[in-house]
């Protein structure tokens, strides 16, 4: 049996080559596995062919019996504002066309349940059999008479959710001036809207739809460089950077440095704790590809730091199952569980907004704190087995090696005295992902060039 969903976040079918005929199965398999008459709340980003994919999984879902409501306006809606939507307003389920932070060319289909969590791994594997066995529920013709009505309060919805969390008198008496990257798509529809109720001015790049982004999806250094560039000339309060569905955001203080989610989630983490959710259990959730500087900063305030395998999904279920203060992944998702089980650019920048009005300090002062490590990511293009290889092959070499600590929680991940490295197979892309931290930005690049090289070679063996 082949295999629809990958690890970082639930996605069906992610990749390029994302037909309408698949996306229409697809559809089926979802509707058929929730049953005829349950509500469900249809959405996409922004990216090209999004509303032709889209079309398609509506069709599917209806002639397998759902009750389709599509986002307003013409389907556009963040992922978090579908999710929120999903839990508040009452729908039985959600399907949102994206592929969040990938490459353009790429499109795909999460599926949310009715918490408002992308579903569980025992859901997806029940949806992929109901899809590869073709058993689908049809709709018999008299009870197919169903209409799409547009679900006009998803925006205002989440929005409102989003400001109602934080102290919004503290932040308004700041005066921020704040630049945000929407990255041409759906975000352009909710940060603007959440900075301005909370009285900070918006500048805005990239804040207008359009399905051929001025920069890749994905929010990371490199991609940030132009926004960086502009909070710093301009003297700005920081800057945020988001990805194609508006789930993660990366922040950039005055200076112009981009920081890793990791970092930010780490200090957001120890905010919550002792102003946001004091009752709450002393416990956060992050995924092995976070810093080692998560626990070095915050075992020592009383609070236990959980590590899981990559994909917030793992993030969501520990948390609802054992409760926590926070969970986050250094891509820039974060999830505030008074919020939201699932990872929310919006929310993690009002969040970030509030810490900040509340020291009365800048941003890189604030993050200032942690201790420094430097990191480089890499990705080196090859499929899930030569994958698969390359990390059964490092888990030999240092198993059992002296100096070492060797995690399999996913992948593999070496720590040494004064570096650590994660190997892993993507869950969305064909590619191998390299991390290394190290405490010097120039032997962190030494040890990640000969991973690449090594990996290569292993691959090709």
């Amino acid at each position: 049996m082949g295999k629809l969903f990958g690890t970082d976040g639930v996605r069906g079918v992610l990749n390029r080559e994302l037909t309408p005929e698949l996306a229409l199965r697809l559809g089926q398999a979802i509707a058929t596995y929730f049953g005829e008459g349950a509500t469900v709340l249809v959405a996409r980003d922004a990216r090209a062919g999004g509303e032709m994919i889209l079309n398609a999984v509506v069709a599917g879902l209806l002639s397998a019996g759902a009750r389709v409501h599509v986002a307003w306006p013409d389907g556009y809606a963040t992922t978090p504002a579908v999710q929120y939507a999903v839990k508040e307003l009452g729908y039985d389920y959600g399907v949102i066309v994206t592929a969040s932070h990938n490459p353009p060319e790429y499109n795909g289909v999460k599926v949310v349940g009715p918490l408002g969590i992308e579903v569980d791994r025992e859901t997806e594997a029940r949806i992929e059999d109901i899809f590869f066995s073709e058993r689908f529920h049809r709709t018999p013709w008299h009870r197919a008479a169903y209409e799409v009505p547009r679900e006009h309060r998803v925006i205002e919805t989440y929005v409102k959710g989003v400001v109602e969390k934080v102290d919004a008198p503290a932040i308004r008496r700041r005066g921020f001036r704040v630049l945000v990257d929407c990255a041409n798509s759906v975000s352009s529809l909710t940060t603007p809207k959440i900075l301005r109720a909370l009285g900070v001015k918006p500048y805005t790049l990239g804040c207008n739809l359009d399905p051929y982004p001025y920069r890749e999806p994905e929010p990371t250094p490199s991609s940030l460089a132009e926004a960086a560039a502009i909070v710093r000339s301009l003297g700005l309060d920081f800057g945020v950077g988001h990805d194609g569905d508006g789930d993660r955001a990366i922040i950039i203080d005055e200076r112009g440095e981009v920081w890793w989610g990791d970092r930010t989630g780490t200090i957001l983490a120890e905010f919550i704790a002792e102003h946001k959710l004091p009752a709450a259990p002393k416990k956060l959730y992050t995924a092995v590809s976070s810093s080692k500087l998560v626990e070095d900063y915050l075992r020592p305030k009383g609070i236990e730091v959980v590590w899981v395998p990559v994909g917030t999904i793992n993030i969501s279920y520990r948390m609802l199952e054992e409760g926590g203060i926070a969970g986050f992944e250094e891509n820039g998702g974060f999830i505030y569980p008074a919020h939201l089980l699932a990872r929310d650019g919006g929310m993690t920048l009002a969040l970030f907004l509030e810490l900040l009005a509340k020291e009365g300090k800048p941003a890189s002062e604030v993050l200032g704190r942690l201790p420094r490590y430097y990191a480089v990511k890499l990705k080196v293009p090859m499929d899930r087995q030569k994958a698969l290889r390359v990390v059964e092959a490092l888990r030999e070499e240092y198993s059992g090696k002296p100096g070492y600590r060797v995690i399999t929680i996913d992948g593999v991940r070496i720590e040494a005295e004064d570096y650590w490295f994660l190997v892993r197979p993507s869950g969305t892309e064909p590619v191998l992902r390299i991390m290394v931290e190290a405490s010097t930005p120039e032997k962190a690049k030494e040890i990640a060039e000969a991973l690449r090289e090594k990996a290569r070679r292993l691959a090709g063996g």
